[in-house]
Parts: structure tokens; C-alpha cells; sequence
């Protein structure tokens, strides 16, 4: 997989990108994208998020062009992620890991249980807090939103921990901050570690991957592509031991249309 740097005035300043030798060399690469944030513009609430005519369509004609190799990799559940991007379907990473499937249609593999109900019900009772303080339940995770309520960020994230630390043992949870969230899930379930399973699957055994992701959540993927030979950019911000950054969605967005549209011009 050959790369270099490249900047397109400010659009991909300072960003490492695959230039065409990338896109005429596909099926040597897996391509694996984080979605909110990454993809999709972050929205006041996680149901009101858009997908794009346009990138439906790139996700689709990447799905085919790498052979299969094309998963996206979110905290939100599997059956969240094919309603967002009906009818399109893909290899998925969903839960924070909790749940894999390796091909559209194959039946995927869950790799953690449920919260307990009671637990939720604890976390839920946070939104007594204030207005604005949104509860998102997928199922292996809980997510407390406050960006309608960013003032009350810090007394929300002690209040998360300390119902945690009451409730659950030692080290069975693990609390993540991210862009206006927390979210609570099972201590051995992760990203990274999902990611390590998939890439053992066909079609993406034996290739490089390439990860684009934007949260907390996504450092520890950033931290396991490298064993693959593969590449990671972060989103929004710099992350320290990443190939590059975009500033926002749309040129994450961008980026990708144009890895299809250079596709195409080789096969003309």
C-alpha cells in the first residue's frame, strides 16, 4: 500500500492521504469508519442524524470496489447503524464492540451482555439533573447526551461514576467520556478488540486496514491498526500516533467520493 502526503489547500492540510496508487490497489486494503462524528455530522440528538444521498452511494461503491472490506465501527447497536443507512448493509462493529458481524446478512456474533435494567434505571434518573441531559439505551451500553445542556457536563459525569462505583464491582465498567456524552458499558468490551476479531475474517484477513475515527472511544482501534499495516486518521483534532487528521465530517465525506471517483478514472 503506497501512500504520501499530499494537501488540497486546506481541506486536507497536514493529513497523510492515499493518493490514486491507494484506490487502484483497493483489495489490498480494508476500510473501517467510526459514523457519528467521523461520517455524519454530529447532531443535538443521536435519532436525528442524516446520511447524505452522496455518501450512501461512496459506502456502497466502496463496499463493492475492496471487496466486502468495508465495516463501520460505532457504539451505537447493529440494528441502529442498518436503519441509519438502509437499504445499504455492511460489515458492522456495533455496541462499542459488543456486537460483530463480519458480512451483510451474516448472523452476528455478540460478544457482551446487556446492561442490567437496573442499572439503567439508576443512569436514566440523571436526567432529574436538568433539561437538555438525553438517555440513549443500546442495549450492551447506556449513553447520558448533555450537548442541549453543556453546563451540566462535569456534575453529570461524577454522577455517572459515582452510581457505577455504588452499584457494579471494581472494574466491571467502564465509563467514557466523549463529544457531550458518557456512556457506561462492560469493562472488556471495546473497539479495538472487535477490531482484532474482524480482521480475521475473510475478505478482511490479510489486508491493511484503514481506520477513520473521531471520539475517545476510537483511540484504542488507532492504537491496533498499525499491527496490520494499515493507517488511522483521526477526526476534529490531532491524536498522537495517527497518520493524519481531517477537521470535520465533510471532509471525511469528500475524501472518500474522490478514493471512488480516482477508482473509476483507472478503469476507464
Amino acid at each position: 500500500m503506497t501512500v504520501q502526503t499530499q494537501a488540497t489547500g486546506s481541506m486536507l492540510d497536514d493529513v497523510v492521504i492515499a493518493t490514486t496508487s491507494l484506490a487502484s490497489d483497493l483489495r489490498a486494503c480494508a476500510i473501517l469508519l467510526d459514523i457519528d462524528g467521523t461520517i455524519l455530522d454530529i447532531a443535538p440528538a443521536p435519532q436525528e442524524v442524516w446520511v447524505p444521498p452522496t455518501l450512501r452511494q461512496t459506502l456502497a461503491d466502496l463496499q463493492d470496489l475492496t471487496g466486502g472490506a468495508l465495516a463501520l465501527v460505532s457504539g451505537r447497536k447493529l440494528n441502529d447503524i442498518d436503519m441509519i443507512f438502509a437499504p445499504l448493509e455492511v460489515a458492522a462493529i456495533g455496541g462499542h464492540g459488543a456486537e460483530l458481524r463480519a458480512a451483510p446478512g451474516a448472523e452476528p456474533r455478540l460478544r457482551a451482555g446487556a446492561l442490567s435494567p437496573e442499572l439503567k434505571r439508576r443512569l436514566a434518573s440523571l436526567t432529574e439533573l436538568g433539561p437538555g441531559i438525553l438517555v440513549e439505551d443500546k442495549g450492551y451500553a447506556l449513553a447520558l447526551h448533555y450537548r442541549l445542556a453543556p453546563a451540566l457536563g462535569e456534575m453529570l459525569g461524577e454522577a455517572v461514576i459515582a452510581i457505577c462505583a455504588e452499584m457494579m464491582p471494581q472494574g466491571s465498567l467502564t465509563v467514557l467520556p466523549g463529544k457531550f456524552v458518557f456512556e457506561v458499558k462492560p469493562a472488556e468490551v471495546n473497539k479495538a478488540v472487535a477490531v482484532r476479531e474482524l480482521m480475521d475474517h475473510p475478505p478482511f484477513v490479510d489486508r491493511h486496514p484503514i481506520f477513520i475515527g473521531d471520539d475517545t472511544t476510537d483511540e484504542p482501534v488507532f492504537g491496533v491498526i498499525p499491527q496490520f499495516g494499515g493507517l488511522g486518521f483521526s477526526v476534529g483534532r490531532v491524536v498522537a500516533g495517527t497518520d493524519g487528521h481531517f477537521d470535520t465530517p465533510h471532509e471525511v465525506r469528500a475524501w472518500l467520493a474522490r478514493i471512488v471517483a480516482e477508482r473509476r478514472d483507472g478503469r476507464e
